[in-house]
């Protein structure tokens, strides 16, 4: 069931390809440069993994992610892959300076203690490994989500990683016409839902009371732009979204590239 969270982007359910195609853009990114030890963060189900060893066959992975479920999926799909179970930080079962390169992509958000999981994932590192994180961008959020406890501005996430590594690289993922066409109707969509907040639990409400609620509603809305937009929804793909190196108002997702 877990997979079939709209937290977690699934590559077998129509209505989240909009969002799976945004998160498979990065691994597009880095396909062609990760080598050696690599660990990634939050796999989910592993496609991402996937497109990399396809790309390069000799990747030592590792993989870690909270998920039972995930873990179970991953031990399947790579067999010979060390992967774990445990929620981050710390990373207490990967060894200091032991990994070429760290994946994580949409994770940070989700972690409490950002700058200890930073901390972690350069202690992790190769001297000169780098760090692939991606994470949206706060001010184009079209409403809270209860499953992060922050959201970062282009300022926040450059300071918080040039405090611990030595280079830092942000850069930012926008849409093609396509791509920013179902991002509006998703925002307009929204907007129509959150009418009825009359008492504005969405802002002031604790995490935990709008887990439950945001789920159904966001299940709804997205399965309902589906049906409204499936000419718009069909026609975006990984190409749909891409790399730019100004962060400015059109950036989804910014792109971080972090070197120890």
């Amino acid at each position: 069931m877990f997979f079939y969270s709209t937290e977690v982007t699934s590559s077998h359910i129509s209505s989240d390809s909009p969002l799976f195609q945004r998160t498979k853009t990065a691994y597009e990114l880095i396909k062609d440069q990760v080598h050696g030890n690599i660990l990634e963060i939050g796999p989910g189900e592993g496609y991402g993994l996937e497109i990399l060893s396809k790309t390069n066959d000799s990747l030592i992975i590792s993989a870690v992610d909270k998920s039972k479920y995930a873990i179970q999926r991953l031990k399947n799909r790579f067999p010979n892959a060390n992967v774990i179970q445990q929620r981050v930080p710390p990373l207490s079962k990967i060894a200091s300076n032991s990994q070429d390169f760290v994946i994580a992509f949409q994770v940070i958000e989700h972690i409490k203690n950002d700058n200890y999981f930073l901390e972690e994932i350069h202690r992790v590192l190769k001297p000169s490994g780098t760090l692939f994180l991606t994470t949206p961008n706060a001010n184009r959020s079209v409403s809270r989500n209860p499953w992060h406890y922050r959201e970062y501005t282009f300022e926040e996430l450059q300071k918080l990683s040039q405090n611990i590594f030595k280079e830092s690289k942000v850069k930012g993922i926008t849409g093609s016409d396509v791509a920013m066409d179902y991002y509006e109707e998703n925002k307009k969509s929204v907007a129509k839902i959150l009418r009825w907040d009359i008492f504005k639990l969405e802002k002031r409400a604790p995490r935990f009371i709008l887990k439950l609620p945001y789920e159904i509603l966001n299940r709804f809305n997205r399965t309902s732009l589906f049906k409204k937009h499936s000419n718009i929804i069909t026609n975006i793909t990984d190409k749909s979204y891409f790399l730019t190196d100004k962060c400015d108002e059109n950036t989804l997702d910014f792109f971080c590239e972090l070197k120890k």
